[in-house]
């Protein structure tokens, strides 16, 4: 079986989902509290990484027919016939099994369970939903909004309000960045085939009240850390400040419903996501 070039393995890894999960992860560490041990830090990102890659990998495996017919994604390497199959399912599966593995073995039973868990329902139940229905955002928000639990229960080894706000925080950012990002690409979807709201939406209403909704209530879901006592008043500064960066682009495109206006809203998401995240993980 021939090697992919380097290049083509890097893309089939999904690099900056993995970069966003490693960077979530790690802030749901360390705003666990206590004594950051640097082994078992490095073992969870590490486990963690590992299968958000395999995720990526295995995605594109079940999703080649449809990035076929999208442009966006017509030259990635399973649809451009630069990588096989076969090698592609045996990467995938074979770092799905070691990560997990990896992760029972340095870091814990509950970060495995939870991990094992979102690489089952991103495959199997949102990948396909996306050939079905427009809820499937809501339900892949699920998976997505795991990897900061998964670093508090590395540090922890149990759930606790801090992993509870946390999911609460990635799950609603998720829907005004992937809602903005599906009305961009919303010709690409409808190609593909695949159910996304804008394409059922084409003046962008219920898109730009939806965007508003989930962005408002990022910010108030945003305030819990501060108000169960995870973080200090530099948080709750930057909190509101972040949010502020957030809904007014969000309350633009509700108002222009056009391109530019949507890829404001998702280039706002990307500042306001690390951002929040750095101030949690110093629990200042």
């Amino acid at each position: 079986m021939k090697l992919p070039a380097p290049r083509d393995l890097l893309v089939l890894t999904k690099p900056r989902i993995v970069a966003a999960g490693a960077m979530t992860a790690a802030a749901g560490y360390l705003a666990a509290g206590g004594v950051v041990e640097p082994g078992r830090l490095f073992s969870a990102l590490l486990a963690i990484g590992g299968v958000t890659a395999a995720a990526g990998i295995l995605n594109q495996v079940l999703e080649r027919d449809v990035d076929a017919l999208m442009p966006r994604t017509a030259d990635r390497p399973l649809p451009a016939g630069r990588v096989s199959v076969a090698f592609a399912t045996i990467l995938g599966s074979v770092l799905a099994v070691a990560s997990l593995g990896w992760c029972a073995w340095r870091v814990n039973g509950l970060t495995t369970a939870f991990a094992l868990f979102a690489l089952v329902s991103y495959l199997f139940v949102y990948t396909p939903l996306k050939r079905v229905t427009t809820l499937n955002t809501f339900v892949g928000a699920v998976p997505g909004a795991l990897p900061p639990v998964l670093g508090w229960t590395a540090a922890t080894g149990t759930l606790g309000p801090g992993a509870y706000a946390l999911f609460a925080i990635l799950f609603l950012w998720q829907l005004p960045h992937f809602l903005a990002i599906a009305w961009l690409y919303r010709r690409d979807y409808e190609l593909g085939g695949l159910k996304m709201l804008p394409s059922r939406d084409p003046d962008g209403l219920m898109v730009g009240g939806q965007i508003c909704v989930h962005a408002l209530s990022l910010c108030l879901v945003a305030l819990l850390p501060f108000v169960w006592g995870l973080a200090g008043p530099v948080y709750l500064i930057g909190s509101i400040v972040f949010g502020v960066l957030f809904v007014v682009p969000a309350i633009g495109f509700w108002r222009e419903r056009s391109e530019p206006s949507a890829r404001r809203v998702m280039l706002a998401s990307l500042v306001y996501l690390p951002g929040l995240f750095c101030l949690l993980a110093l629990r200042a």
